[in-house]
C-alpha cells in the first residue's frame, strides 16, 4: 500500500495519519430514489478503510495495521501500549478495534479498548461544519475508565480512523491527560 504520510497537530504529543481519504469526487446525479451519486477515488488507505467500514471487508484491518507499523509506528518512541477511540456508532465489530488489535499483534504491544467511552450525543460530528461546533456537542461526553494495569506511567497511541478537524482527538486527549498512568500521548489515524 502506497501512502503519503501527513503528520497532525493538536494537544498531543505526535500524530500522524497515513493518507489523505478521498482524491477526487464527481457528482454523477440522482438515482431512481433520489439519492445522490458520486464517482469516488480513494486512496490506497482510504479505499481499505471505506471496504473494512462500510463494507465489512474485515481482511483490510491486517494490511492496514502493516502499513501504520512499517510508516508511522517507527517515529514514536517508546509506546505502552494501543488505546482505541470510543467508537461514534454501536457495530458488531468496530473497524478501529479491528485495526488496533491487528496493529497491537505486529508491535507486541498491549491493545485496550475499554479506557475511553463516548456518550451518544445525537448528534452526527461528521454534518457539524466547524471544529467548535463539534468541540461544543463533545465537551465533556468522553469518560476515562481506569483500566491500564498497574501504577506505572506509559505513552500511549491513541487510534481512530479518520481525522477531520480533530475535535474528537482533542478531547480524548483532553481526557487522558488526566490520568495518572499516562505520561504522553501519539495519535495515529488511518486517513484524513
Amino acid at each position: 500500500m502506497e501512502v503519503q504520510v501527513r503528520e497532525l497537530h493538536g494537544n498531543w504529543d505526535l500524530g500522524f495519519a497515513l493518507d489523505k481519504h478521498t482524491r477526487s469526487s464527481i457528482y454523477l446525479g440522482e438515482d431512481a430514489w433520489g439519492h445522490a451519486m458520486f464517482e469516488t477515488k480513494r486512496s490506497p488507505a482510504g479505499e481499505a478503510l471505506y471496504q473494512l467500514k462500510y463494507r465489512q471487508d474485515w481482511s483490510q484491518a491486517q494490511p492496514i495495521a502493516m502499513q501504520i507499523a512499517q510508516s508511522i509506528y517507527p517515529r514514536l518512541t517508546d509506546v505502552g501500549c494501543i488505546v482505541t477511540m470510543p467508537a461514534s456508532r454501536l457495530r458488531a465489530r468496530q473497524p478501529v478495534l479491528e485495526v488496533a488489535a491487528a496493529l497491537g499483534r505486529i508491535v507486541c504491544r498491549p491493545v485496550h479498548s475499554r479506557i475511553l467511552s463516548k456518550a451518544l450525543t445525537g448528534h452526527a460530528l461528521k454534518d457539524m461544519a466547524t471544529k467548535a461546533s463539534r468541540a461544543a456537542v463533545l465537551a465533556g461526553q468522553i469518560t476515562l475508565h481506569d483500566k491500564l494495569p498497574g501504577l506505572a506511567r506509559r505513552n500511549v497511541l491513541l487510534i481512530d480512523d479518520r481525522y477531520d478537524t480533530g475535535a474528537s482527538l482533542e478531547e480524548a486527549c483532553r481526557v487522558l491527560r488526566g490520568y495518572a498512568k499516562v505520561a504522553g500521548i501519539y495519535v495515529v489515524t488511518i486517513t484524513w
